[in-house]
């Protein structure tokens, strides 16, 4: 079946675009030497990130229990969570995949280390932790490194618990300083080191450079090895470069110099607020604006003419948000379908 005869709007995913990205972001890590953990939150598909992991990525990423729940039961074993676990029901869903897996999380507290150890010990569980250490975002994580080594020995007396490092997200390069003095107050208190993990798709490299021993990147499933800006010009939404797009139908053109297409605010997403997105089929289409079941397209850059019932093909600029709104996720090769895989990981926000 050709993917202009599914019913709109429906997410298709270039399966040649997707196995591209993720060979090179595999070999962008290897020659660069640094260990690459996948974040599976832009896909939300098992079957993605185990060809994250055969590609080369040591485990993944989750950031809600949810989507690591849906993972392991569809048979991934290694999984690190990087965010605060906490409340009883949270943790005892984190702790009973502990029993099943590898599971390692992040602390940026006592309070969170002892609810997570508390359960753990009652459980007869070990969860690995790494100290998160805030170097810019201003999210979450301990606000020194000497607040780091404080809170790394509370972990490491506590039941249940095994340290094994530190992690920040972001990283810029002037945060050096305090994750140098860091690693060295965990180096000169014994504090075990095995991961020093730095988020973010497209700093790899500064990440190697900047000391860390592990890199968690996710976008690029869909961006490749940098991030996409949104530009909508082919330089950086291209079809080359991103997998994921939306076919969606003509279903009025009620001006000589304007069309509207079936995908509005719930197909496509309202961040960035704009370029929503590029039509692959002719760029002198250009989205004006989105209602909420409807998308506004500017014709009068284009040279072609359109008819209700057409169809076009839309890289949407925040192609992760697109993927947490739909139920069904379509593979293509070539235009074709291969394969629909109802959307398991959607709405996984617990």
């Amino acid at each position: 079946m050709h993917i202009y005869e599914l019913d709109t709007p429906s997410v298709v995913i270039d399966l040649d675009v997707l196995e591209k990205n993720i060979k090179g972001m595999a070999d962008h890590c290897k020659k660069l030497g640094i260990t690459l953990r996948g974040h599976t939150k832009s896909h939300k598909n098992p079957e993605i990130a185990k060809m994250q992991v055969a590609a080369g990525s040591q485990g993944i990423v989750c950031q809600k229990l949810g989507d690591a729940e849906n993972m392991v039961r569809n048979g991934l074993d290694d999984i690190l969570m990087t965010y605060n676990i906490v409340g009883r029901q949270k943790v005892q869903r984190l702790c009973e995949l502990a029993r099943q897996v590898k599971m390692t999380v992040t602390v940026d507290s006592l309070a969170v280390a002892e609810g997570i150890s508390k359960q753990a010990t009652h459980d007869g569980v070990t969860i690995g932790v790494l100290v998160e250490i805030d170097t810019g975002s201003k999210r979450t994580g301990v606000q020194s490194p000497a607040a780091a080594e404080e809170l790394g020995k509370q972990v490491q007396s506590l039941p249940g618990l095994e340290l094994r490092g530190l992690m920040t997200y972001p990283s810029v390069a002037e945060s050096k300083p305090v994750i140098d003095e860091a690693v060295e107050r965990f180096s000169n208190a014994n504090l075990p080191l095995d991961i020093i993990s730095r988020g973010g798709t497209g700093h790899e490299q500064q990440s190697k450079e900047l000391g860390f021993t592990e890199h968690r990147s996710g976008s690029y499933v869909y961006e490749g090895l940098t991030r996409i800006q949104g530009r909508g010009d082919g330089s950086d939404l291209s079809p080359e470069r991103c997998p994921l797009r939306v076919v969606v139908t003509i279903v009025s053109v009620p001006t000589d110099d304007r069309l509207i297409v079936d995908g509005g605010m719930k197909t496509f997403r309202l961040f960035p607020e704009m370029p929503y997105g590029l039509v692959i089929e002719d760029s002198g289409l250009v989205f004006s604006g989105m209602s909420v079941e409807h998308g506004h397209i500017d014709t009068s850059g284009s040279n072609k003419k359109y008819a209700v019932g057409d169809r076009l093909t839309v890289i949407p600029t925040y192609q992760e948000g697109v993927t947490n709104l739909h139920d069904e996720i379509v593979w293509m090769r070539d235009d074709q379908v291969t394969r629909v895989w109802r959307n398991e990981g959607r709405g996984k926000v617990k």
